[in-house]
């Protein structure tokens, strides 16, 4: 395989892509099996291309021959592939094989693709993007939440606070209650369209989350900076909503450039 990624064994990646997904590494069918063998698949292999150790315009080898460095049937490869074009990292054609596409190309509002990207060693890029685009939707919703919220979206923030504080966010329980509060903040825009993009930024919070505390703890506790987007909404404020986002993105990108 060109570019091929060291280190990680077929094995580790379907240990951790069953563990990103929260489920028990049991094999309860040969239907199960199939399925989380072609997530570890397309884990391992996504993970090399979204961290640039298979880069843009590099060629996969050939079906057969990746297989068996893989150490899985052609027909688990194919489908792993399948995945991946899905997501726009790659396109296969005939006699020109199968290639990495440009990251314009690339999904990467997809969940699976953030999880890929905070396994390793994010690219710096790929970062700056996420976060800008965080920059851009969560700060506007904010402002929108403080306008429409009512008593449902009150109370759903306030309970996602609460057990931020009793979880904190080195636990998966935490790190849930934060995605819940961002996920309650976009619904009290009432915006549909911005509620659509509730599963990406709850992705990105998760993963930053998580990638940030994996060598050390958090380098400050965040969950003020979450109360004081909390409490302009409930106020109604909609410019100090929006600022106190701001500022919570901002932090949350200066901590994770610490970490890289």
């Amino acid at each position: 395989m060109t570019g091929k990624p060291t280190g990680e064994s077929p094995a580790k990646a379907r240990r951790a892509d069953t563990a990103a997904a929260g489920e028990s590494p049991v094999t309860r069918s040969p239907k199960d099996s199939s399925r989380r063998l072609r997530g570890a698949v397309a884990h391992y292999l996504g993970t090399a291309i979204v961290s640039g150790q298979i880069k843009p315009g590099e060629r996969l080898t050939g079906e057969v021959a990746n297989a068996e460095a893989l150490d899985v049937s052609r027909s688990a490869y194919r489908e792993a592939v399948q995945v991946l074009t899905a997501k726009g990292l790659v396109e296969s054609r005939t006699k020109a094989g199968t290639r990495v596409l440009p990251r314009s190309k690339w999904n990467i509002l997809d969940p699976a693709i953030l999880a890929w990207a905070f396994s390793g060693e994010p690219d710096v890029e790929f970062v700056r993007d996420i976060f800008e685009l965080r920059g851009i939707v969560e700060p506007a919703a904010a402002r929108l939440a403080a306008e429409r919220r009512n008593k449902a979206d009150i109370k759903a923030m306030k309970d996602a606070l609460v057990r931020m504080r009793r979880h904190t966010l080195a636990t998966d329980a935490g790190r849930a209650a934060d995605r819940d509060f961002h996920d309650a903040l976009l619904h009290a825009t009432h915006n549909d369209a911005l509620m659509a993009l509730s599963a990406t930024i709850g992705a990105a919070v998760a993963w930053s989350t998580q990638f940030k505390q994996r060598s050390r703890a958090l380098p400050r506790d965040p969950v003020p900076d979450h109360v004081r987007v909390c409490d302009a909404i409930i106020a109604g404020d909609p410019n100090a909503a929006s600022a106190a986002m701001r500022a919570l993105i901002d932090l949350a990108l200066e901590d994770t450039r610490m970490t890289m």
